[in-house]
């Protein structure tokens, strides 16, 4: 389907819609908010489904206004901002991106742990650090970067239709750049088995044994990175933030997906699943309790991801994979049985810690920045963000479908397709996070740059700020891209998660104001408080039209037993 005009009926034909007998998807999909099958088809009165039927969704222009622009049904307040106090002790970190929500008590979707992911820094608002006046930042204000990037724990709670979070819940907590964390790995690396920190945590997912996952991703930004010349003797650079001045930490203890339990916020990072800049990481349990893990490297020419676990439950015991797209083969980043991979590396670990160039050594295709990827909880079919390439002239991006053969997870082929580019002709530009709501529409956030948005003779000026889009599985706009929210100015929208009971639609507010080089003069002041300045902060989206989007499959469900 590539480079051609986008087609409602083969997005319907694409996607598929459910039918009755073949939902096939495990318990811990249905359990996982943006990952859930169609609820229950039986309370709808023939009434409910004729308004169904006849819903229209108003798709909103695009717009270069500094505010949340929200189309008609749908409202939003604010849950949390940066700055924020969780604790006694501790305040909402900046830039918050993924986030992800488990109810304390099943039975009861409005009351939980949400976490959310802190990817960066702003210096000139984070540590008052401005380039054009300072030759370098002092260790005050590496402490106060290193602080707020990592993630934040919170307890939530819903009443009266509004999500607050509770005040010094014990479970309130930062995972922060100066937070302890053991590698999940039997051989130290760098002669270490605990690290200190994370950062560049850009989006994650939920195990089945309800912990948390983020990502670290452009992790060279704070620490610099580790590459190796023809001779294989390695060459560090530096952090573009600097940190290593005053912690002078290996680049290797960072790029790598980290788990953390929300009950005491002890965490690890998983070693077996590859160094990289991970953006997500994104699982599917087998009937055998083994653990599927796909996860993308967002960088031009970068690749797929594959890990399948040998163990139930176990991130650790298993075989990475990388894919080559052309062939529909997943190559095993295996040491043991990959000769030319004995030939470069001295064993396992160092074909992990070197997963980019191992997977290059395989030949893994080289993608248009694999970003998000999701499952579709009615074919099995998994989608992935590939936000765009400039370098190679793809300015708008595309998804890709991976089809694993015979649906299984764990296995090594797969049938690989573009299922629809970004460009002005399909209303959309860079594809970035991807979910599933409890209908399986399709919802999508857009990652353009700041610096190219709203610029004259900038491929992205007709798309005007960044936007969430839906394409409805069902209905009298079945197939359609539909932009639904518009961020405020310099902003990108991030991390959509639903609530367990499709009603609200958790979403974050990215750095408003990013191209902010003066204080006094900020890019953007969304929310407009007191102080006038830009706050990265996440919303609570709700309303008629998220309850109507979330029950659409009924429609298709009852039509289909008559």
């Amino acid at each position: 389907m590539d480079n051609k005009k986008y087609s409602r009926k083969e997005f319907i034909s694409f996607l598929g819609k459910v039918s009755l007998g073949v939902l096939a998807v495990p318990p811990f999909l249905t359990g996982c908010g943006s990952l859930t099958t169609p609820i229950n088809t039986e309370y709808l009165s023939k009434r409910q489904l004729k308004k169904l039927k006849n819903l229209v969704l108003e798709g909103l222009k695009p717009s270069d206004k500094d505010s949340l622009e929200l189309t008609k049904g749908l409202n939003y307040h604010i849950i949390i901002r940066w700055g924020d106090k969780i604790s006694d002790r501790d305040t909402f970190g900046f830039n918050n991106d993924f986030t992800c929500f488990i109810p304390l008590d099943e039975n009861n979707p409005k009351d939980g742990l949400l976490w959310v992911n802190h990817e960066y820094i702003h210096p000139l608002f984070v540590s008052a650090y401005d380039k054009k006046l300072h030759k370098e930042k002092t260790k005050e204000q590496v402490d106060k970067e290193m602080y707020n990037v990592g993630g934040s724990i919170i307890r939530i709670k819903e009443q009266d239709g509004k999500w607050t979070v509770v005040e010094n819940d014990s479970h309130n907590r930062r995972i922060t750049g100066h937070t302890e964390i053991q590698l999940n790995w039997d051989t130290q690396i760098k002669g270490k088995s605990t690290v200190i920190g994370t950062n560049s945590n850009c989006s994650g997912g939920i195990t089945p044994w309800k912990t948390f996952l983020t990502c670290e991703e452009n992790y060279d930004s704070f620490f610099g990175e580790t590459t190796y010349d023809e001779n294989n003797q390695p060459i560090t650079s530096k952090g573009y933030h600097g940190w290593e001045k005053f912690y002078p930490y290996p680049t290797e203890h960072y790029g790598w997906v980290v788990e953390i339990d929300p009950k005491d916020g002890t965490a690890q990072k998983h070693i077996a699943l590859g160094r990289f800049a991970h953006e997500c990481c994104t699982l599917f349990q087998l009937e055998d309790k083994r653990v599927v893990a796909y996860t993308g490297d967002d960088k031009n020419d970068e690749h797929l991801y594959k890990f399948v676990g040998a163990i139930p439950n176990s991130l650790k015991e298993g075989t990475l994979y990388v894919a080559d797209t052309v062939k529909g083969k997943w190559l095993a980043l295996d040491w043991e049985s990959q000769p030319v991979l004995k030939n470069k590396f001295r064993d396992q670990t160092e074909v992990l810690i070197r997963a980019r160039e191992a997977a290059k050594l395989l030949g893994a295709t080289k993608l248009n920045r694999p970003e998000d990827i999701e499952i579709d909880p009615i074919t099995g079919n998994i989608l992935v963000s590939l936000t765009n390439n400039i370098p190679k002239g793809d300015y708008h991006g595309s998804i890709l479908k991976i089809e694993e053969t015979s649906g299984a997870f764990d296995s090594l082929s797969f049938k690989a397709s573009t299922f629809i580019a970004g460009g002005e002709e399909n209303s959309f530009s860079c594809p970035d996070n991807l979910a599933f709501d409890l209908s399986g529409n399709l919802w999508i956030t857009s990652d353009m740059s700041g610096n190219k948005m709203n610029k004259e003779g900038s491929p992205y000026l007709p798309f005007k700020n960044n936007s969430l889009f839906v394409i409805p599985r069902y209905g009298e706009d079945a197939g359609k891209v539909i932009r639904v929210a518009s961020a405020p100015r310099d902003a990108e929208l991030t991390g959509p998660w639903f609530s367990p009971d499709g009603k609200t639609l958790f979403l974050s507010v990215q750095h408003p104001g990013e191209q902010t080089i003066d204080l006094n003069a900020p890019t953007s002041r969304w929310p407009f408080e007191a102080d006038n300045m830009p706050k990265p902060a996440v919303v609570a989206i709700t309303g008629d039209l998220i309850e109507k989007m979330n029950k659409l499959n009924q429609i298709e469900m009852i039509e289909a037993k008559d």
